[in-house]
């Protein structure tokens, strides 16, 4: 076991929830919302990316629009819908609680 795996099942573990983060100000061209990722130093791959979001909007947590492009075809956009914005709400929740929780380990071990 090395750091590094165990960060990268971390980051694996929150990347819905960084995505329905990112769609909740705006609705998202896929590339955009890799790029905020990356930028954000999670990296994630369209191999990953689309199955995750075919997987959100299956559960009807996302919905899509195409748009037409002046540099192509037409793009599918992102966004949340009103189940997706619910969703996000019970996992900012939880990830209060679980941040709350390791904080108060971390300092409890530092006493």
């Amino acid at each position: 076991m090395t750091a590094e795996n165990v960060k990268s099942q971390m980051r694996k573990g929150i990347l819905e929830y960084c995505i329905l983060l990112l769609l909740d100000n705006k609705p998202a061209y896929a590339p955009d919302i890799i790029a905020s990722l990356k930028e954000a130093q999670i990296i994630v791959v369209e191999g990953t990316l689309y199955p995750l979001l075919t997987r959100l909007k299956n559960s009807e947590l996302l919905s899509y629009q195409w748009e037409e492009s002046s540099q192509g075809p037409p793009r599918k956009y992102y966004s949340l819908t009103e189940q997706g914005r619910n969703f996000l709400g019970e996992l900012e929740k939880a990830w209060d609680e679980l941040t709350d929780t390791i904080n108060s380990i971390r300092n409890q071990t530092k006493s």
